[in-house]
């Protein structure tokens, strides 16, 4: 798809949006966001399209889900608006190029022009995280140390799962957000649940039209005591329904999170998904993810 040219003719070039899948090892970056003097996903790509399309300016990314520091990424979505000119000549061979170009800790898993109305944050449906934790140290994986929650005392599954359930739905999540100004909290929640993969490890399943700063790992972080018994199965209802941060929720280390996957409509409901997320955002207003 091509955007439509800025300006008088002539003065910029035609650009065209391109879908960029992307997975990553969040151990060593600052997060997603660019910062200066810090190493961060979107600075590192940054630079590799640049190179690798050999752009006379720096492309700008948007992002379907800004991650934090040391969170991974396996499903990872973000657009560009490219040149024309520029996707043309070079695009067929840069996936290869990133491949090589790119650090071993962030991977581009492809790379093609979008659909017509496709906005990587807004037209997505939801996002879907993982968050791994093991409570038998004495068991743990040591290889899976740097994404895997080592937790000392027993949890009980069931019970963080009867807990979650008081928190799905359609809700201000101002008690599990970090507040930015201008920003709303009220959140759809469509899954949280856990379960012990093939190993006993327990990974969280959390799913959410979008995710405000923080969330995932304070809701993990309100499920733990619950699981270990020293909260009721009340409490994270509790806490939600109060609408402001209470200092008995613990955020949750980031190194065991990671952003799976990330849903949109068909090509047809691209553009009207995007107008709608815009739309500011209040208990009610929430388009329904399917």
């Amino acid at each position: 798809m091509r955007a439509q040219e800025q300006g008088d003719a002539g003065e910029s070039p035609l650009l065209v949006r391109v879908k960029i899948d992307i997975a990553y090892d969040g151990a060593d970056f600052s997060g997603w966001a660019a910062q200066p003097g810090r190493r961060t996903v979107a600075g590192v790509l940054t630079e590799g399209l640049e190179r690798v399309l050999r752009l006379a300016d720096a492309p700008k990314l948007t992002v379907a889900g800004r991650t934090d520091a040391g969170v991974h990424a396996r499903g990872q979505v973000a657009h560009a608006d490219l040149p024309a000119d520029a996707w043309e000549k070079e695009g067929p061979a840069a996936l290869r190029r990133l491949a090589r170009a790119l650090p071993h800790d962030v991977r581009v898993r492809s790379l093609a022009p979008a659909a017509a109305g496709f906005d990587a944050r807004f037209s997505a449906l939801w996002r879907r995280y993982s968050y791994r934790v093991c409570d038998d140290v004495v068991h743990a994986d040591p290889l899976r140390r740097n994404d895997t929650l080592w937790h000392p005392h027993p949890l009980d599954v069931d019970a963080m799962n009867a807990a979650a359930a008081a928190l799905l739905g359609e809700h201000d999540f101002a008690a599990f957000c970090k507040r930015r100004v201008g920003a709303t909290t009220v959140r759809a929640l469509r899954r949280l649940d856990w379960r012990r993969d093939d190993t006993g490890v327990a990974v969280a399943c959390v799913v959410a039209d979008a995710f405000c700063h923080s969330m995932v790992r304070s809701l993990v972080g309100a499920l733990l005591p619950v699981g270990e018994g020293a909260r009721p199965l009340s409490w994270p209802g509790t806490v939600l329904a109060a609408i402001v941060r209470d200092p008995g929720v613990r955020v949750a280390p980031a190194h065991p999170l990671c952003l799976e996957e990330v849903g949109y409509p068909d090509a047809s409901q691209l553009a009207e998904r995007a107008a709608q997320t815009r739309m500011v955002r209040t208990l009610g207003s929430a388009v329904p993810c399917t």
